[in-house]
């Protein structure tokens, strides 16, 4: 080849890099998002909605280089193994999700797709990453809480209602992260001196929970723990409704169900998950692989505590934790 030619080749394909950079840096980025709450949820558009302001903070806007595409389960199973088929089939570049509900059947369907999820309780034992430092897989995220702090739902429980002796547990006993936080509870109990009692919570038999809380409320000094799990998020106005119908002082895991009428929660901050994962997704599509990014702990934490709740029931809240609520609802 004549060194003219060889020159001008060289010159051609060296214009050219930079051009196919560009259009790989241009091209638009799909987001899947799938959800296991319906879309009228406030609590779900609440987290969706710091997602997408943490992404155009960080540079991809929907409409313009990223396209989103959201799905809302309402908690139906089979809506959520249809929704899932749907997203994979568009060959996201990556999907959020919420939730072992929701990640366990996106896996189901694909094992490349890369998946950064939030509020899952117990990845590892879930089967859903190989270890929270290296996940191994196509999934990584942010865990919700550690089974430890599930006992400390019931000395909050004793706490703002000393006369408890007796503590219905609702969770999924589908999920491992369900029979550890019931597990971690039970291992308090004793030393507290209450009797623990399992509320099994399924979608499809939320007429079961009505009737074994009634049951349960049948016998004095009584009171419930609600674990996390998606369920009971679905139907938590029909679960605080039957706090209150029945008199029974209640835990739960999250502010939503304070706010909603619960009397006290503790747990994770749910917005700022989805804030993070906003974070991760980024790292993503700029080429990293989820196998590589460690599963995260919540790194904020509040207490928050509903005075109107707490008079209904007949309940002085101790001074104690009043003062170290993160928000009294009044």
């Amino acid at each position: 080849m004549k060194r003219r030619k060889f020159i001008t080749l060289l010159g051609g394909a060296a214009a050219a890099w930079p051009l196919a950079a560009r259009a790989q840096q241009d091209r638009v980025r799909r987001i899947g998002v799938l959800m296991n709450l319906a879309a009228n949820d406030p609590e779900g558009q609440a987290g969706v909605a710091a997602f997408v302001q943490a992404l155009r903070q960080l540079g991809w806007t929907d409409g313009a280089n990223a396209r989103i595409d959201y799905r809302w389960s309402g908690g139906d199973e089979a809506r959520v193994r249809g929704y899932a088929a749907e997203l994979a089939a568009l060959a996201p570049d990556a999907i959020l999700t919420t939730g072992a509900v929701t990640l366990g059947p996106l896996q189901q369907v694909s094992r490349t797709v890369p998946i950064v999820f939030v509020n899952v309780t117990d990845p590892v034992g879930g089967g859903f990453v190989a270890s929270l430092g290296r996940p191994g897989g196509n999934a990584t995220g942010f865990t919700s809480i550690e089974y430890g702090m599930s006992g400390k739902w019931l000395e909050l429980l004793k706490e703002i209602a000393p006369r408890v002796t007796r503590a219905a547990v609702i969770r999924d006993p589908t999920f491992a992260s369900g029979i550890g936080q019931l597990g971690a509870i039970q291992s308090v109990a004793p030393s507290l001196g209450v009797e623990v009692s399992p509320i099994g919570v399924g979608v499809r038999d939320i007429g079961g929970v009505e009737r074994a809380i009634a049951a349960f409320a049948r016998s004095p000094n009584g009171g419930l723990i609600v674990t996390t799990n998606a369920s009971a998020a679905v139907h938590r106005d029909l679960i605080i409704a039957l706090a209150a119908r029945h008199r029974l002082p209640a835990v739960y895991p999250y502010r939503y169900y304070v706010t909603g009428g619960g009397l006290i929660s503790y747990g994770p901050v749910t917005v700022d998950q989805y804030r993070r994962a906003a974070g991760y997704v980024d790292r993503i599509l700029k080429g990293e692989k989820p196998a590589d990014l460690a599963v995260q702990a919540p790194t904020k934490y509040e207490l928050v505590i509903n005075l109107k709740t707490a008079k209904a029931l007949g309940l002085d809240v101790p001074a104690s934790v009043l003062a170290r609520a993160d928000e009294v609802i009044e």
